[in-house]
Protein backbone atom coordinates (compact mmCIF):
# COMPACT_ATOMS: atom_id res chain seq x y z
CA UNK A 1 0.00 0.00 0.00
CA UNK A 2 1.04 3.49 -0.18
CA UNK A 3 2.36 5.86 2.17
CA UNK A 4 -0.08 6.01 5.21
CA UNK A 5 -3.34 4.65 3.22
CA UNK A 6 -5.52 1.82 4.71
CA UNK A 7 -8.35 -0.03 3.68
CA UNK A 8 -9.33 -2.87 5.64
CA UNK A 9 -11.24 -6.38 4.35
CA UNK A 10 -14.23 -7.42 4.02
CA UNK A 11 -16.84 -7.59 7.01
CA UNK A 12 -19.75 -9.56 7.28
CA UNK A 13 -23.19 -8.38 7.36
CA UNK A 14 -24.82 -6.61 10.32
CA UNK A 15 -27.30 -9.41 11.14
CA UNK A 16 -24.93 -11.71 11.58
CA UNK A 17 -22.61 -9.52 13.98
CA UNK A 18 -25.69 -9.11 16.24
CA UNK A 19 -26.35 -12.48 15.96
CA UNK A 20 -22.81 -13.17 16.72
CA UNK A 21 -22.98 -10.67 19.36
CA UNK A 22 -25.36 -12.32 20.94
CA UNK A 23 -24.76 -15.48 21.41
CA UNK A 24 -21.31 -15.71 21.90
CA UNK A 25 -21.61 -13.06 24.68
CA UNK A 26 -23.74 -15.76 26.60
CA UNK A 27 -21.27 -18.31 25.78
CA UNK A 28 -18.66 -16.70 26.94
CA UNK A 29 -19.96 -14.84 29.92
CA UNK A 30 -17.74 -16.43 32.31
CA UNK A 31 -14.46 -16.15 30.51
CA UNK A 32 -11.04 -15.32 32.33
CA UNK A 33 -10.58 -12.13 33.03
CA UNK A 34 -7.16 -9.90 32.59
CA UNK A 35 -5.30 -9.89 36.15
CA UNK A 36 -5.24 -6.40 37.83
CA UNK A 37 -1.74 -5.39 36.59
CA UNK A 38 -2.32 -6.07 32.84
CA UNK A 39 -3.68 -4.55 30.22
CA UNK A 40 -4.96 -6.51 27.48
CA UNK A 41 -5.59 -4.43 24.29
CA UNK A 42 -6.73 -6.37 20.41
CA UNK A 43 -5.74 -5.21 17.76
CA UNK A 44 -5.77 -6.07 13.95
CA UNK A 45 -2.68 -7.58 12.70
CA UNK A 46 0.84 -8.23 13.71
CA UNK A 47 3.64 -5.70 13.40
CA UNK A 48 5.66 -6.94 10.68
CA UNK A 49 9.15 -5.32 12.49
CA UNK A 50 9.65 -3.91 15.89
CA UNK A 51 12.78 -2.20 14.37
CA UNK A 52 12.55 1.34 14.26
CA UNK A 53 14.97 1.53 11.48
CA UNK A 54 12.90 -1.07 9.43
CA UNK A 55 8.91 -0.93 10.25
CA UNK A 56 6.73 0.93 8.15
CA UNK A 57 3.00 -0.04 8.59
CA UNK A 58 1.06 1.02 11.15
CA UNK A 59 1.35 -1.47 14.19
CA UNK A 60 5.19 -1.27 13.79
CA UNK A 61 5.35 2.12 14.20
CA UNK A 62 2.87 2.72 17.22
CA UNK A 63 4.26 -0.13 19.01
CA UNK A 64 7.53 1.42 18.11
CA UNK A 65 6.69 4.94 20.17
CA UNK A 66 6.10 2.82 23.16
CA UNK A 67 9.36 1.15 23.76
CA UNK A 68 11.85 3.84 21.50
CA UNK A 69 12.21 7.41 22.26
CA UNK A 70 12.59 10.18 19.05
CA UNK A 71 14.93 12.70 18.77
CA UNK A 72 11.61 15.29 19.20
CA UNK A 73 8.38 14.94 19.68
CA UNK A 74 5.23 16.21 17.98
CA UNK A 75 2.44 17.59 20.28
CA UNK A 76 -1.49 17.69 19.66
CA UNK A 77 -1.08 20.25 17.24
CA UNK A 78 1.78 18.93 15.29
CA UNK A 79 4.39 21.30 16.32
CA UNK A 80 8.45 19.65 16.82
CA UNK A 81 9.02 20.26 20.66
CA UNK A 82 11.82 19.00 22.62
CA UNK A 83 12.06 15.17 24.18
CA UNK A 84 15.68 13.59 23.70
CA UNK A 85 16.93 16.35 22.36
CA UNK A 86 16.17 19.29 24.38
CA UNK A 87 16.89 22.03 22.21
CA UNK A 88 18.43 22.50 18.79
CA UNK A 89 20.12 25.38 16.60
CA UNK A 90 19.40 25.89 12.81
CA UNK A 91 22.41 27.90 12.00
CA UNK A 92 21.76 27.80 8.42
CA UNK A 93 19.10 25.69 6.43
CA UNK A 94 21.65 22.79 5.83
CA UNK A 95 22.74 22.67 9.37
CA UNK A 96 20.77 21.21 11.98
CA UNK A 97 22.40 20.80 15.61
CA UNK A 98 20.71 19.09 18.52
CA UNK A 99 22.16 19.13 21.98
CA UNK A 100 20.46 16.03 24.14
CA UNK A 101 19.52 15.00 27.42
CA UNK A 102 22.00 13.21 29.77
CA UNK A 103 19.63 11.38 31.74
CA UNK A 104 18.12 8.59 29.15
CA UNK A 105 19.00 5.15 29.51
CA UNK A 106 18.27 2.28 27.07
CA UNK A 107 16.75 -0.23 29.08
CA UNK A 108 19.61 -2.47 29.36
CA UNK A 109 21.05 0.26 31.33
CA UNK A 110 23.19 1.61 28.90
CA UNK A 111 23.03 5.65 28.67
CA UNK A 112 21.67 6.62 25.43
CA UNK A 113 24.17 9.30 23.53
CA UNK A 114 24.92 10.91 20.51
CA UNK A 115 27.06 8.16 18.79
CA UNK A 116 23.37 5.97 19.34
CA UNK A 117 21.99 8.76 17.18
CA UNK A 118 24.52 8.77 14.31
CA UNK A 119 24.72 5.22 14.70
CA UNK A 120 20.77 4.97 13.73
CA UNK A 121 20.66 7.10 10.60
CA UNK A 122 23.81 6.08 9.55
CA UNK A 123 22.69 2.07 9.22
CA UNK A 124 19.20 3.60 7.78
CA UNK A 125 21.23 5.53 5.16
CA UNK A 126 24.40 3.32 4.26
CA UNK A 127 22.38 0.19 2.64
CA UNK A 128 23.53 -2.18 5.86
CA UNK A 129 19.55 -2.18 6.36
CA UNK A 130 16.94 -3.02 4.02
CA UNK A 131 14.20 -0.62 4.82
CA UNK A 132 12.02 1.84 2.97
CA UNK A 133 13.52 4.95 5.19
CA UNK A 134 16.67 5.00 3.15
CA UNK A 135 15.10 7.51 0.80
CA UNK A 136 13.34 9.41 3.72
CA UNK A 137 16.68 10.56 5.16
CA UNK A 138 18.39 10.55 1.67
CA UNK A 139 19.23 14.93 2.03
CA UNK A 140 21.36 13.76 5.19
CA UNK A 141 24.86 14.02 3.67
CA UNK A 142 26.62 13.62 7.07
CA UNK A 143 25.73 13.03 10.73
CA UNK A 144 28.73 13.78 13.18
CA UNK A 145 28.70 13.44 17.39
CA UNK A 146 31.47 15.50 18.52
CA UNK A 147 30.81 14.95 22.45
CA UNK A 148 28.16 12.84 24.11
CA UNK A 149 25.49 15.40 24.02
CA UNK A 150 25.52 17.09 20.88
CA UNK A 151 24.87 15.45 17.26
CA UNK A 152 25.19 17.48 14.22
CA UNK A 153 23.32 16.53 10.76
CA UNK A 154 24.34 17.70 7.58
CA UNK A 155 22.04 18.28 4.70
CA UNK A 156 22.66 18.02 1.16
CA UNK A 157 19.94 20.88 0.36
CA UNK A 158 17.85 22.40 2.75
CA UNK A 159 14.66 19.95 3.88
CA UNK A 160 12.28 21.57 5.99
CA UNK A 161 10.58 17.92 6.68
CA UNK A 162 13.39 16.67 8.69
CA UNK A 163 12.18 17.38 12.34
CA UNK A 164 9.12 15.41 11.65
CA UNK A 165 10.55 12.86 10.37
CA UNK A 166 13.20 12.52 13.35
CA UNK A 167 9.99 12.81 15.33
CA UNK A 168 7.65 9.57 16.94
CA UNK A 169 5.90 7.33 14.23
CA UNK A 170 8.82 8.34 11.78
CA UNK A 171 12.08 7.96 14.31
CA UNK A 172 13.17 5.60 17.33
CA UNK A 173 16.41 5.64 18.39
CA UNK A 174 18.68 2.31 18.87
CA UNK A 175 21.67 1.07 20.33
CA UNK A 176 24.80 1.63 19.11
CA UNK A 177 25.59 -1.67 17.20
CA UNK A 178 22.35 -3.10 16.67
CA UNK A 179 22.64 -4.84 13.46
CA UNK A 180 20.05 -7.13 11.32
CA UNK A 181 18.00 -9.08 13.95
CA UNK A 182 17.91 -6.44 16.44
CA UNK A 183 13.65 -6.34 15.80
CA UNK A 184 14.10 -10.08 17.51
CA UNK A 185 14.57 -8.50 20.85
CA UNK A 186 14.62 -4.88 20.73
CA UNK A 187 15.65 -2.49 23.07
CA UNK A 188 14.68 0.97 23.09
CA UNK A 189 14.93 4.20 25.70
CA UNK A 190 10.78 4.23 25.97
CA UNK A 191 8.10 3.93 28.91
CA UNK A 192 7.81 0.58 27.96
CA UNK A 193 10.07 -2.47 27.47
CA UNK A 194 10.09 -5.44 25.12
CA UNK A 195 9.05 -8.51 26.64
CA UNK A 196 7.93 -10.94 24.07
CA UNK A 197 6.36 -11.20 20.84
CA UNK A 198 4.40 -14.19 19.43
CA UNK A 199 3.69 -13.71 15.35
CA UNK A 200 -0.17 -13.83 15.22
CA UNK A 201 -0.68 -14.39 18.48
CA UNK A 202 0.64 -11.37 20.97
CA UNK A 203 3.39 -9.11 21.70
CA UNK A 204 4.23 -8.26 25.37
CA UNK A 205 5.45 -5.03 27.21
CA UNK A 206 6.52 -4.47 30.35
CA UNK A 207 6.63 -0.51 32.10
CA UNK A 208 10.09 0.73 32.13
CA UNK A 209 10.60 2.08 35.75
CA UNK A 210 13.53 3.84 34.77
CA UNK A 211 12.32 6.29 32.35
CA UNK A 212 13.38 9.51 32.47
CA UNK A 213 9.77 10.79 31.54
CA UNK A 214 6.71 10.06 33.15
CA UNK A 215 6.39 6.79 34.11
CA UNK A 216 3.25 4.25 32.92
CA UNK A 217 0.61 3.66 35.13
CA UNK A 218 0.52 0.37 34.48
CA UNK A 219 3.15 -2.34 34.80
CA UNK A 220 2.35 -4.68 31.69
CA UNK A 221 0.72 -4.46 28.19
CA UNK A 222 -0.54 -7.52 26.61
CA UNK A 223 -1.23 -6.58 22.43
CA UNK A 224 -3.68 -9.12 21.05
CA UNK A 225 -3.57 -10.14 17.69
CA UNK A 226 -7.46 -10.46 16.78
CA UNK A 227 -7.94 -10.25 12.72
CA UNK A 228 -11.73 -10.28 12.88
CA UNK A 229 -13.38 -7.63 13.94
CA UNK A 230 -16.75 -9.39 14.80
CA UNK A 231 -14.11 -11.38 17.45
CA UNK A 232 -12.77 -8.18 18.51
CA UNK A 233 -15.80 -7.29 19.95
CA UNK A 234 -16.42 -10.04 21.33
CA UNK A 235 -13.57 -10.02 23.40
CA UNK A 236 -14.60 -6.62 24.73
CA UNK A 237 -18.07 -7.85 25.51
CA UNK A 238 -16.79 -11.33 27.21
CA UNK A 239 -14.10 -9.20 29.53
CA UNK A 240 -11.39 -10.95 27.84
CA UNK A 241 -9.67 -7.41 26.60
CA UNK A 242 -9.65 -4.18 27.87
CA UNK A 243 -9.24 -1.82 24.84
CA UNK A 244 -9.85 -1.62 21.48
CA UNK A 245 -7.79 1.37 19.59
CA UNK A 246 -9.47 3.40 17.39
CA UNK A 247 -10.34 2.29 13.47
CA UNK A 248 -10.67 -1.66 14.49
CA UNK A 249 -14.08 -1.48 14.98
CA UNK A 250 -17.05 -0.92 12.17
CA UNK A 251 -19.21 2.12 12.75
CA UNK A 252 -22.50 -0.42 13.25
CA UNK A 253 -19.98 -2.48 15.74
CA UNK A 254 -19.35 0.68 17.93
CA UNK A 255 -23.08 1.42 18.25
CA UNK A 256 -24.36 -1.84 19.71
CA UNK A 257 -21.32 -2.20 22.18
CA UNK A 258 -22.49 1.68 23.35
CA UNK A 259 -25.38 0.19 24.70
CA UNK A 260 -23.23 -2.15 26.98
CA UNK A 261 -23.11 -1.13 30.23
CA UNK A 262 -20.03 -2.55 30.99
CA UNK A 263 -18.08 -0.78 28.16
CA UNK A 264 -17.04 2.89 27.49
CA UNK A 265 -16.69 4.50 24.08
CA UNK A 266 -14.41 7.59 23.78
CA UNK A 267 -14.63 9.53 20.56
CA UNK A 268 -12.57 12.20 19.63
CA UNK A 269 -11.83 14.41 16.23
CA UNK A 270 -8.80 12.33 14.38
CA UNK A 271 -6.97 12.97 11.29
CA UNK A 272 -7.53 9.72 8.98
CA UNK A 273 -8.68 11.46 5.69
CA UNK A 274 -11.16 9.63 3.58
CA UNK A 275 -11.07 11.20 0.04
CA UNK A 276 -11.45 11.11 -3.30
CA UNK A 277 -8.91 11.27 -6.52
CA UNK A 278 -9.82 11.85 -10.22
CA UNK A 279 -7.30 11.39 -13.20
CA UNK A 280 -6.80 14.44 -15.02
CA UNK A 281 -5.20 12.99 -17.90
CA UNK A 282 -8.76 11.90 -18.47
CA UNK A 283 -10.74 13.77 -21.53
CA UNK A 284 -14.32 14.60 -19.18
CA UNK A 285 -12.02 14.86 -15.81
CA UNK A 286 -9.45 16.63 -16.84
CA UNK A 287 -12.60 19.80 -16.76
CA UNK A 288 -11.82 21.88 -13.39
CA UNK A 289 -15.52 22.93 -14.17
CA UNK A 290 -16.94 18.94 -13.94
CA UNK A 291 -14.78 18.26 -11.08
CA UNK A 292 -16.24 21.13 -9.17
CA UNK A 293 -19.76 20.08 -10.57
CA UNK A 294 -18.89 16.79 -9.08
CA UNK A 295 -17.83 18.61 -5.59
CA UNK A 296 -21.52 20.05 -6.01
CA UNK A 297 -23.34 16.98 -6.62
CA UNK A 298 -22.14 15.35 -3.37
CA UNK A 299 -23.79 15.12 -0.53
CA UNK A 300 -21.77 14.31 1.86
CA UNK A 301 -23.10 14.56 5.45
CA UNK A 302 -25.52 11.80 5.04
CA UNK A 303 -23.03 9.62 4.38
CA UNK A 304 -20.89 9.95 7.06
CA UNK A 305 -24.38 9.80 9.03
CA UNK A 306 -25.05 6.76 7.52
CA UNK A 307 -22.10 4.72 6.42
CA UNK A 308 -20.10 5.32 9.44
CA UNK A 309 -22.36 6.51 12.45
CA UNK A 310 -21.62 10.40 12.33
CA UNK A 311 -18.42 9.53 13.43
CA UNK A 312 -16.09 12.30 11.63
CA UNK A 313 -16.26 15.74 10.61
CA UNK A 314 -16.22 16.82 6.70
CA UNK A 315 -13.35 18.17 5.42
CA UNK A 316 -12.14 20.80 3.39
CA UNK A 317 -8.01 20.39 3.64
CA UNK A 318 -5.96 17.28 2.92
CA UNK A 319 -3.97 18.50 6.25
CA UNK A 320 -6.31 17.76 9.55
CA UNK A 321 -7.71 21.31 11.10
CA UNK A 322 -5.74 20.46 14.15
CA UNK A 323 -2.62 20.85 12.41
CA UNK A 324 -0.77 24.34 12.79
CA UNK A 325 -0.31 24.60 8.72
CA UNK A 326 -4.18 23.98 8.01
CA UNK A 327 -6.34 26.91 6.68
CA UNK A 328 -9.84 26.76 6.60
CA UNK A 329 -9.92 29.82 3.71
CA UNK A 330 -10.92 28.00 1.00
CA UNK A 331 -13.51 27.57 -1.20
CA UNK A 332 -16.36 25.31 -0.18
CA UNK A 333 -18.36 23.03 -1.84
CA UNK A 334 -21.80 22.88 0.01
CA UNK A 335 -24.46 20.32 -1.69
CA UNK A 336 -25.79 22.14 -4.44
CA UNK A 337 -27.11 20.28 -7.25
CA UNK A 338 -28.45 23.20 -9.32
CA UNK A 339 -24.99 24.63 -9.16
CA UNK A 340 -23.60 21.23 -10.73
CA UNK A 341 -26.06 21.30 -13.14
CA UNK A 342 -25.04 24.91 -14.42
CA UNK A 343 -21.24 23.95 -14.23
CA UNK A 344 -21.97 20.70 -16.54
CA UNK A 345 -23.91 22.51 -19.20
CA UNK A 346 -21.48 25.42 -19.36
CA UNK A 347 -18.85 22.87 -20.10
CA UNK A 348 -20.54 21.59 -22.94
CA UNK A 349 -22.12 18.27 -21.55
CA UNK A 350 -25.78 18.18 -22.02
CA UNK A 351 -28.15 15.79 -21.35
CA UNK A 352 -29.16 12.82 -23.30
CA UNK A 353 -32.75 11.81 -24.28
CA UNK A 354 -31.98 9.14 -21.68
CA UNK A 355 -31.23 11.83 -19.03
CA UNK A 356 -27.07 11.09 -18.81
CA UNK A 357 -24.79 13.63 -20.11
CA UNK A 358 -22.18 11.02 -19.87
CA UNK A 359 -20.70 8.08 -18.01
CA UNK A 360 -17.67 7.67 -15.32
CA UNK A 361 -16.19 4.67 -13.50
CA UNK A 362 -15.56 4.29 -10.39
CA UNK A 363 -13.48 1.42 -9.27
CA UNK A 364 -13.52 0.53 -5.16
CA UNK A 365 -12.31 -2.78 -3.57
CA UNK A 366 -14.03 -5.04 -2.13
CA UNK A 367 -14.67 -4.04 1.71
CA UNK A 368 -18.33 -3.31 2.61
CA UNK A 369 -18.04 0.12 3.52
CA UNK A 370 -15.72 1.11 0.22
CA UNK A 371 -18.85 -0.59 -2.19
CA UNK A 372 -21.73 1.08 0.14
CA UNK A 373 -19.89 4.59 -0.67
CA UNK A 374 -19.60 4.28 -3.90
CA UNK A 375 -22.96 2.74 -4.43
CA UNK A 376 -24.71 6.26 -2.95
CA UNK A 377 -22.40 7.96 -5.15
CA UNK A 378 -23.78 6.27 -7.58
CA UNK A 379 -27.43 7.58 -7.00
CA UNK A 380 -26.35 10.82 -6.04
CA UNK A 381 -24.30 12.01 -9.31
CA UNK A 382 -27.52 10.54 -10.83
CA UNK A 383 -29.14 13.37 -10.03
CA UNK A 384 -26.93 15.78 -12.36
CA UNK A 385 -27.11 13.73 -15.11
CA UNK A 386 -23.96 11.79 -14.64
CA UNK A 387 -23.95 7.91 -14.50
CA UNK A 388 -21.21 5.95 -12.07
CA UNK A 389 -20.12 3.05 -13.11
CA UNK A 390 -18.51 0.66 -9.91
CA UNK A 391 -16.35 -2.18 -10.42
CA UNK A 392 -15.20 -3.63 -7.55
CA UNK A 393 -11.68 -5.84 -7.28
CA UNK A 394 -9.77 -7.86 -4.85
CA UNK A 395 -7.45 -5.27 -2.91
CA UNK A 396 -3.93 -6.25 -4.74
CA UNK A 397 -5.60 -5.61 -8.10
CA UNK A 398 -7.35 -2.42 -7.37
CA UNK A 399 -4.28 -0.95 -5.80
CA UNK A 400 -2.54 -1.81 -8.54
CA UNK A 401 -4.96 -0.21 -11.20
CA UNK A 402 -4.85 2.76 -8.78
CA UNK A 403 -0.68 2.97 -9.12
CA UNK A 404 -1.03 2.33 -12.76
CA UNK A 405 -3.32 5.52 -13.21
CA UNK A 406 -5.80 2.76 -14.82
CA UNK A 407 -9.17 4.49 -13.32
CA UNK A 408 -11.28 7.74 -13.60
CA UNK A 409 -11.78 8.24 -10.20
CA UNK A 410 -11.37 5.98 -6.57
CA UNK A 411 -11.52 6.61 -3.03
CA UNK A 412 -8.29 5.71 -0.38
CA UNK A 413 -7.78 7.20 3.19
CA UNK A 414 -4.49 9.22 4.04
CA UNK A 415 -3.79 7.36 7.73
CA UNK A 416 -0.94 9.39 9.23
CA UNK A 417 0.62 10.36 5.81
CA UNK A 418 -1.24 13.82 6.13
CA UNK A 419 0.39 14.85 9.38
CA UNK A 420 2.57 16.90 7.48
CA UNK A 421 2.83 19.50 5.08
CA UNK A 422 5.17 17.47 2.77
CA UNK A 423 1.52 15.51 2.02
CA UNK A 424 1.72 18.39 -0.63
CA UNK A 425 4.76 17.30 -2.36
CA UNK A 426 4.37 13.48 -1.73
CA UNK A 427 0.27 13.81 -3.42
CA UNK A 428 0.56 16.58 -6.03
CA UNK A 429 4.06 17.85 -7.11
CA UNK A 430 4.35 17.53 -10.74
CA UNK A 431 7.51 15.38 -10.11
CA UNK A 432 5.65 13.25 -8.04
CA UNK A 433 3.61 10.28 -10.84
CA UNK A 434 3.46 7.35 -9.83
CA UNK A 435 5.73 5.23 -9.24
CA UNK A 436 7.97 7.87 -7.49
CA UNK A 437 5.12 8.86 -5.12
CA UNK A 438 1.59 9.27 -4.58
CA UNK A 439 0.83 12.04 -7.34
CA UNK A 440 -1.35 9.35 -8.85
CA UNK A 441 -4.46 11.64 -10.44
CA UNK A 442 -1.07 13.72 -12.65
CA UNK A 443 -2.32 16.85 -10.98
CA UNK A 444 -0.03 19.47 -12.81
CA UNK A 445 0.28 23.49 -11.16
CA UNK A 446 3.56 24.69 -11.64
CA UNK A 447 2.26 27.90 -9.22
CA UNK A 448 1.78 24.61 -6.97
CA UNK A 449 5.01 23.60 -7.87
CA UNK A 450 6.53 26.76 -7.16
CA UNK A 451 4.98 27.24 -3.67
CA UNK A 452 5.81 23.64 -2.56
CA UNK A 453 9.45 23.79 -3.38
CA UNK A 454 9.60 27.31 -1.73
CA UNK A 455 7.55 25.42 1.72
CA UNK A 456 9.97 22.89 1.34
CA UNK A 457 13.03 24.94 1.99
CA UNK A 458 11.43 27.41 4.50
CA UNK A 459 12.81 27.44 7.79
CA UNK A 460 10.31 30.10 9.86
CA UNK A 461 7.20 28.22 10.56
CA UNK A 462 4.91 31.17 10.26
CA UNK A 463 6.51 31.70 6.79
CA UNK A 464 5.66 28.54 5.95
CA UNK A 465 2.03 28.86 7.11
CA UNK A 466 1.75 31.47 5.06
CA UNK A 467 2.78 29.58 2.00
CA UNK A 468 0.71 26.49 2.61
CA UNK A 469 -2.20 28.40 2.82
CA UNK A 470 -1.69 29.59 -0.41
CA UNK A 471 -1.13 25.57 -1.71
CA UNK A 472 -4.75 24.94 0.17
CA UNK A 473 -6.69 27.88 -1.64
CA UNK A 474 -5.32 26.35 -5.02
CA UNK A 475 -5.61 22.71 -4.22
CA UNK A 476 -9.69 23.57 -3.35
CA UNK A 477 -10.38 25.78 -6.79
CA UNK A 478 -8.54 22.90 -9.19
CA UNK A 479 -9.79 20.28 -7.40
CA UNK A 480 -7.44 16.95 -8.24
CA UNK A 481 -9.23 15.67 -4.63
CA UNK A 482 -12.21 15.82 -2.86
CA UNK A 483 -11.81 15.55 0.52
CA UNK A 484 -14.71 13.59 2.04
CA UNK A 485 -14.24 13.70 5.82
CA UNK A 486 -11.52 12.97 8.60
CA UNK A 487 -12.33 9.90 10.81
CA UNK A 488 -12.67 10.23 14.62
CA UNK A 489 -10.89 7.95 16.84
CA UNK A 490 -12.90 6.04 18.74
CA UNK A 491 -11.77 3.77 21.18
CA UNK A 492 -14.07 1.09 23.22
CA UNK A 493 -12.55 0.20 25.82
CA UNK A 494 -14.19 -1.69 29.59
CA UNK A 495 -14.96 -0.02 32.63
CA UNK A 496 -11.60 -0.70 34.84
CA UNK A 497 -10.08 1.24 32.47
CA UNK A 498 -9.17 4.87 33.66
CA UNK A 499 -7.92 8.09 32.71
CA UNK A 500 -7.59 7.30 28.74
CA UNK A 501 -6.96 10.46 26.78
CA UNK A 502 -6.89 10.00 23.39
CA UNK A 503 -5.00 12.11 21.01
CA UNK A 504 -5.53 13.69 17.29
CA UNK A 505 -3.20 10.59 15.41
CA UNK A 506 -4.59 7.94 17.16
CA UNK A 507 -1.52 6.09 18.10
CA UNK A 508 -1.00 4.14 21.63
CA UNK A 509 0.07 7.22 23.45
CA UNK A 510 -3.15 6.80 25.95
CA UNK A 511 -1.02 3.34 27.06
CA UNK A 512 1.31 5.18 29.03
CA UNK A 513 -1.44 7.12 30.96
CA UNK A 514 -4.35 4.94 31.93
CA UNK A 515 -4.78 3.19 34.61
CA UNK A 516 -6.57 0.12 36.02
CA UNK A 517 -9.19 0.44 38.71
CA UNK A 518 -8.49 -2.55 41.08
Amino acid sequence: MGKGELLRGPSCPLWLKGFLLLLCASLFSCAKRPDSHTLVMIIESSPANLDPRVGTDAQSERIDELIFDPLVHRDDHFNLVPWVAERWEIPDPKTYVFHLRKDVHFHDGRPLTSRDIKWTLDTVRDGSLITLKTTTYRLVAKVDAPDDATVILHLAEPDTTLLYNLSDGAFGIVPYGSGKQFNRSPVGSGPFRFVSQEPDSQVVLQRNDGYWGQHARIEHVRLTIVPDATTRALELRKGSADISPSGSLSADMIGTLRRDPKLVVEQQPGTVLAYMTFNLRDPILKDVHVRQALAYAIDRAPMLHYLFGDQGRLADSVLPPQHWAYSSDVQHYAYDPTQANALLDSAGYPRGKDGIRFHLLMKTSTEETTRLLAAVLQQQLRQVGIALDIRSFEFATFYSDVLKGAFQLYSLRWIGGNEDPDIFYYAFHSSSFPPKHANRGYYVNPQIDRLIDEGRTTVDQQKRKQIYAQVQQILARDLPYINLWYFDNVVVHSQRVKNLRLNPPGNYDFLTSVELAQ
